[in-house]
């Protein structure tokens, strides 16, 4: 009959690739229990519900649970549990029940870094996570009509309500101010409205808020950079060089400020054609990987340029909802993954070991 100890150790032998320690010291086995029949349960808890290698988690424990002498039957669960960004004392005064919170910014406009947002967030969703989604480009608000939500949000106790769609709990100056007016606002006022669209609105228990912030280094950015311990920033850049030149100067801006750079994305990258099946680079292409590499960051994936992106983008669903089969979902999928790998190695910078006899 195989003992608790000797579950403990064929289960350790599972490494998290990311993280770099084994499953047992992380603390991921919970709730061990062995029968006198020889059958063996626990919890698997992940560290995100949109764990990269969750299906190779799965096939290790069986297989390593199941290979010692005795054991009759192997009966797990995966679960999630998303630990905070930081080891703190008390929750963040601004976003009491936020855990992680990640900011999507770009060098210049118009390289698509509203839908990437929209769709992460999305992704993230999907995966199981409480996901919230923060539209802050004061300017040019995009959530609105991405999310197809149009509607006022509701006043609770003085603080407004997020608005829903897809799963998620949104918002955006948009909602108040209606997203076709031109908001003409100096830094002060645009700083205090990014500021108010975080502290005076119920976000409840998340564990992400994805931060669509405005293109550049202006004040919105760096508003929400001091005012929130952010877990880390996500770039995103198309990739001919002049784009890729300012989202290294973004990444710079965000580095001065000790925001972690989770890593960049490379949108619009590739073209397959329908009729011929060819990939095309319209607008060049890995130069987003060059640029991560040599700067030392994650390069997090490449999103093709996909008519349907657009299409369903126009029509207020992200992709990853109305098509998730499609080449454009799963490359959202994949960089939210690895964005959610990257912030629980944040979480557990700190974490003890547990020692393993």
């Amino acid at each position: 009959m195989a003992t608790k100890d000797e579950v403990l150790k064929a289960l350790s032998r599972i490494q998290d690739p990311d993280l770099g320690r084994d499953v047992v010291s992380l603390g991921m086995i919970k709730d061990l229990q062995i029968s006198d029949a020889g059958r063996v349960s626990f919890t698997f808890e992940l560290t995100t519900p949109a764990c990269p290698v969750r299906d190779r988690f799965q096939d290790q424990a069986r297989q390593y649970v199941a290979g010692l002498p005795g054991v009759t039957e192997v009966d797990f669960k995966m679960t999630a549990n998303v630990r905070p960004a930081f080891m703190r004392s008390q929750p963040n005064q601004m976003l009491p029940g936020v855990k992680q919170t990640i900011a999507v910014a770009s060098g210049k406009g118009g390289v698509g870094k509203s839908t990437v947002a929209a769709n992460l967030a999305a992704s993230l969703g999907l995966s199981g996570a409480r996901v919230g989604l923060l539209d802050a480009d004061i300017y040019g608000p995009s959530v609105p009509a991405l999310m197809v939500a149009h509607q006022q949000p509701d006043i609770v106790d003085q603080r407004l309500v997020p608005v829903e769609a897809h799963g998620l709990k949104l918002m955006s100056i948009g909602f108040i101010a209606g997203a076709d007016k031109a908001m003409v606002w100096r830094g002060p006022m645009a700083s205090k409205a990014i500021v108010q669209m975080m502290s005076d609105v119920h976000w409840g228990e998340l564990d992400y808020l994805v931060v669509d912030l405005p293109p550049g280094t202006g004040d919105a950015s760096l508003t929400i950079a001091q005012s929130v311990p952010l877990t880390g920033v996500v770039i995103v850049a198309t990739p001919q060089d002049v784009a890729l030149d300012i989202a290294v100067k973004a990444l710079q801006m965000f580095r001065s400020l000790n925001v972690t750079a989770l890593g960049l994305v490379e949108n619009m990258s590739y073209f397959v054609c329908p009729d011929c099946g060819r990939e095309h680079h319209i607008f060049s292409h890995g130069g987003a990987e060059i640029a991560a590499r040599k700067l030392g960051v994650p390069y997090l994936g490449a999103i093709p340029l996909e008519v349907a992106i657009r299409e369903d983008s126009d029509r207020g669903t992200p992709i990853v909802v109305s098509r998730p089969d499609s080449a454009g979902a799963r490359a959202f999928r994949e960089v939210a993954s690895q964005i959610a790998a990257r912030t629980s190695i944040q979480s557990f910078r700190q974490l003890p070991v547990i020692n393993v006899r």
